[in-house]
């Protein structure tokens, strides 16, 4: 069926939050790695993987519009991904502890078939109190961290930690909702009519 909106993303977080805009989508990952490619920035970083998971199910599926995201965290100069262990997620937390840090996702979507293409990217800042030793271990020990960019969730657990934050929330999360709606709207994937959100054919 041509013209679905599809989620290239097994993110549970982009899911929901997808979903809170009443549009009706499905769900179909990419087999894009998330590697890291030595020297480039924060930003070439998310913006390469979201385009290349977009793409790799926009070629798939190229009648449909697809939306990749990519999401990290970077402190210091230093871009932290998900942690694969107890010893690099107290390594994360160690480093985001009592100083702020940027949450940067890139967002991409296309309709392979109209040549339609855009990615974007949006940036906040997290403040996280000053953790102790013994939060960091009881935090690390329910498993939250594990399959979340900088080893924490801003909506679950996670959330005990954050001082403040500036700029969009939902971003933090994993899909900036604001600008996406705004990327798919200029695309002319989306209406909006009637009071109902409808994607574009």
């Amino acid at each position: 069926m041509a013209n679905r909106l599809i989620l290239a993303s097994k993110s549970p977080r982009r899911y929901d939050l997808l979903k809170q805009l009443g549009l009706d989508f499905e769900v179909i990952p990419s087999n894009v790695e998330e590697d890291f490619a030595q020297g480039e920035s924060p930003r070439e970083h998310v913006v390469r993987l979201a385009e290349a998971k977009a793409l790799d199910v926009g070629n798939r599926f190229p009648e449909n519009w697809v939306i990749g995201a990519d999401t990290i965290v970077y402190v210091d100069g230093i871009i932290l991904g998900k942690p694969k262990g107890c010893k690099e997620a107290l390594e994360m937390l160690r480093l985001i502890s009592g100083k702020e840090h940027r949450v940067l996702t890139g967002v991409s979507v296309c309709h392979l078939k109209k040549g339609k293409r855009e990615c974007e990217t949006v940036e906040t800042a997290v403040r996280v109190k000053a953790l102790s030793p013994v939060e960091m271990d009881w935090y690390i020990s329910t498993g939250e961290p594990f399959d979340k960019a900088g080893g924490y969730g801003i909506q679950g657990i996670g959330s005990f930690m954050i001082e403040s934050i500036n700029g969009s929330y939902t971003n933090v999360v994993g899909l900036p909702l604001c600008e996406l709606m705004q990327m798919l709207v200029r695309l002319e994937a989306l209406r909006i009519t009637h009071c109902k959100l409808k994607i574009d054919h």
